[in-house]
């Protein structure tokens, strides 16, 4: 079974001449072309077309959304990854708007406002006690100060960054990768040049790179919350052991 370019233009929600864009940098070949010269897609085309699309969510280019695809080699666990990110991002915007039900709600009674409740899904600082206890109140002022002055779509640009690392992280973990692998230890050093861009870290300052790389690893074993972001505890062993070994051979 396939569908018509047309037919699929209006299922993904796109245009044709998207779709002949895609076909025509090599990113969407047809499965067929008719003899009539259209484009046909198979169930093949359409689960790549899928992806192709929640790439773009993400913010990648098309250049860089070829190369993912070019390095994967399952359908499954690709998508499986990009389901993780999916319901992270949908219990953020679940909050939000309770958040945001519960303002109306009040305003609308005229009741006051509980400032406790309007921020909920909102606030990057929920972490604050956690990093002044770990690394001092200076490191949460320095890295909150440099958060705040960015730009709307230089955090959106941040947060598209950290989120294609975990899906890559999550990726790998489910297709049992080793850790000591070369794959593994590009996106380890992603990682650390990741957490290396934020000022108030070890990382960002030029302090013990190399035990905070660590130490973060046994962390994302240890803390559920952050295991979440590389499918699991399975996914978060996987990051910590691929973190150690490029700490010791790197750092």
């Amino acid at each position: 079974m396939d569908w018509s370019i047309q037919e699929v233009a209006r299922l993904a929600g796109t245009t044709s001449r998207t779709l002949r864009h895609y076909d025509d940098i090599g990113l969407l070949p047809p499965s067929r072309i008719a003899a009539n010269g259209y484009r046909h897609y198979d169930e093949a085309s359409l689960v790549r077309l899928q992806r192709i699309l929640l790439l773009r969510e993400l913010g990648l280019g098309l250049e860089q959304i070829g190369e993912v695809l070019g390095r994967e080699t399952g359908e499954v666990e690709a998508l499986t990854a990009h389901l993780a990110w999916l319901r992270q991002e949908q219990q953020r915007l679940t909050r939000q708007i309770d958040s945001v039900s519960r303002t109306i709600t009040t305003l609308k009674a005229e009741e006051p406002l509980m400032a406790q409740n309007m921020f909920d899904g909102f606030d990057h600082t929920q972490y604050k006690d956690e990093v002044e206890e770990r690394w001092g109140k200076d490191a949460y002022a320095r890295s909150d100060a440099w958060w705040r002055s960015m730009s709307a779509d230089e955090k959106a640009a941040w947060q598209t960054k950290v989120s294609q690392l975990n899906a890559d992280w999550t990726d790998a973990a489910t297709r049992g990768i080793p850790a000591d692998s070369a794959e593994a230890q590009e996106l380890a050093a992603r990682h650390v040049a990741w957490l290396s861009s934020i000022p108030g870290t070890p990382a960002g300052d030029g302090g013990d790179l190399k035990g905070y790389v660590t130490g973060l690893g046994e962390m994302y074993v240890a803390d559920p919350r952050f295991g979440k972001n590389y499918g699991g505890s399975a996914g978060a062993e996987f990051v910590r052991d691929a973190l150690r070994v490029y700490a010791d051979r790197e750092l």
